[in-house]
């Protein structure tokens, strides 16, 4: 374009390994993406691909980190300083093997010569899984905003990160949609709670009590304080804008359930577990994408109904931690409606409490026709929307008061 002066910023969807395999492949330097002089040529182990014994010599094929798999090169055992790969390598050949025939333990033999390409592509699919997920746990802390840490675990199959998922800490309203209703008043307590603290101006009681754990009943509202209070931040009427005080950990689930979430602290009855947040968006649309998700066996709509049915929360794309908590008909999770920035009654914040003492190692449920408002009980489907009454979803909770469908 004549007279245009200024440049065009595209943002590039190749991970920063393929442009330092690129990089190198050229024999090109690129501070920005690591590649010096210093390094342009240094090698390290990323894992091991393959095995075999030549004249009485073991080698393994070796990905090297940052070089494409064309630079693949087959070292002798003596030059490998990587006990964690091959161990990595050695216990994936194993595990391949034992679920050979239909999942019978077969006796591994130590002294094959060469592994069956089976077996080698195995082994490079669950190192490229195992690299891949530990990436995501990464980003993933480093995108969560509160104090526990978030893990990633699959021992069940090669199953890696979603593709099409965004971690978020807190709503992503749709365009007009306001889930900050610009409150600029709070309380003056300089020790909540006291006659004017926030609950009791909204006409209700404070749902915590002093050891911070909920004293209020399902279908109540907590009316936290807000910005705009006097108190501090140790104040005990702040809890769920906090965020989730527990490590848990995303893990694959070996029935059919796809991702789970398990804790792994100790959580007592009554203690805030996490938000469940995702895209805030018009009923209209919510019916809308139901149809799709129904088809697909999808389930990450959340009615806001606690005023009305106005909004409601879709997880499917945008979400933390709670987008991978399952479904059960005997959950240790309850739903309550939180106002802590906004009070519109139409937009309250979900918030997940337990039920009871959950073990560490414990896997997170709670029920998806579970509400947070008072007339709707976890056996009713009246607050379903028409697109969740379309297709009956088959439960996989195993609870003995299972209700057999997820809807």
């Amino acid at each position: 374009m004549e007279g245009w002066r200024g440049a065009w910023y595209v943002p590039c969807l190749a991970s920063l390994e393929t442009l330092q395999e690129l990089c190198r492949k050229e024999n090109l330097r690129c501070k920005s993406i690591g590649i010096t002089n210093r390094n342009l040529k240094s090698y390290e182990v990323e894992y091991l691909c393959d095995y075999k014994v030549d004249e009485g010599t073991e080698y393994y094929l070796v990905k090297w980190k940052g070089w494409p798999e064309s630079s693949n090169t087959w070292e002798p055992l003596k030059n490998l300083k990587c006990p964690l790969l091959l161990q990595n390598f050695l216990s994936d050949k194993n595990e391949y093997l034992s679920r050979v025939k239909e999942g019978k333990a077969l006796k591994v033999k130590n002294h094959v010569k060469a592994l069956k390409p089976a077996v080698a592509d195995y082994i490079v699919k669950k190192a490229k899984q195992r690299i891949a997920l530990q990436r995501w746990k990464e980003e993933l802390n480093r995108k969560k905003n509160h104090k526990g840490m978030i893990l990633v675990e699959n021992t069940v199959d090669l199953e890696g990160p979603p593709l099409d998922f965004y971690y978020i800490n807190e709503y992503k309203p749709a365009p007009g949609i306001n889930v900050i209703n610009g409150i600029t008043t709070g309380c003056e307590c300089s020790d909540c709670p006291a006659e004017k603290c926030c609950p009791k101006e909204a006409g209700f009681l404070l749902a915590y009590n002093k050891r911070k754990k909920l004293k209020i009943q399902p279908g109540l509202p907590i009316y936290e304080c807000n910005s705009y209070c006097r108190c501090g931040p140790d104040c005990p009427n702040r809890i769920v804008q906090k965020g989730t005080p527990y490590s848990l950990c995303i893990f694959r689930t070996n029935n059919g359930r796809g991702w789970g979430v398990k804790t792994l602290q100790k959580i007592k009855t009554n203690s805030f577990v996490m938000e469940y947040v995702g895209e805030v968006i018009t009923s209209e649309e919510a019916e809308r994408r139901g149809q799709l998700y129904d088809n697909q066996g999808n389930t990450y709509l959340f009615d806001l109904d606690y005023d009305s049915d106005e909004f409601t929360v879709d997880a499917a794309r945008y979400g933390n931690v709670s987008h991978f908590v399952n479904h059960s008909c005997d959950p240790n999770l309850q739903v309550f409606n939180v106002f802590i920035d906004n009070l519109d009654l139409r937009l309250p914040r979900i918030a997940l409490f337990s039920t009871r003492t959950i073990k560490a190692g414990e896997e997170l449920t709670f029920d998806y026709q579970m509400k947070g408002s008072i007339d709707l009980t976890s056996d009713s489907t009246d607050g379903l929307s028409p697109s969740r009454k379309r297709i009956r979803t088959v439960c996989k909770c195993g609870a003995v008061c299972c209700r057999g469908y997820l809807n």
